[in-house]
């Protein structure tokens, strides 16, 4: 699989670490029971169709991307920074 990052261009995914599903970001309250944060850290949903997931481009520019895929044609569909995402702090 390639991904394009938006400050490299066109790379092989072996340049990128897999963080995982943007869902993964939305976190438990400090104070959720325990099964709530069991849940968060170790249950995925494995969805088939399009879903983003987040990718740090460890071998290039550094950055946090929400790659936008579809897990059955393996097309990628988008890949944008994070940090341009509107309302994104730097």
């Amino acid at each position: 699989m390639r991904l394009t990052c938006p400050l490299c261009g066109p790379r092989d995914r072996r340049e990128f670490y897999y963080y995982g599903a943007e869902d993964y970001l939305h976190r438990p309250a400090p104070d959720a029971p325990i099964e709530a944060w069991d849940d968060h850290l170790h249950l995925r949903t494995n969805l088939a169709g399009v879903i983003k997931d987040l990718w740090y481009h460890e071998g290039g520019c550094a950055s946090w991307l929400l790659v936008t895929r579809n897990t059955i044609t393996h097309e990628v569909l988008s890949v944008e920074r994070v940090a341009d995402r509107k309302g994104a702090s730097a």
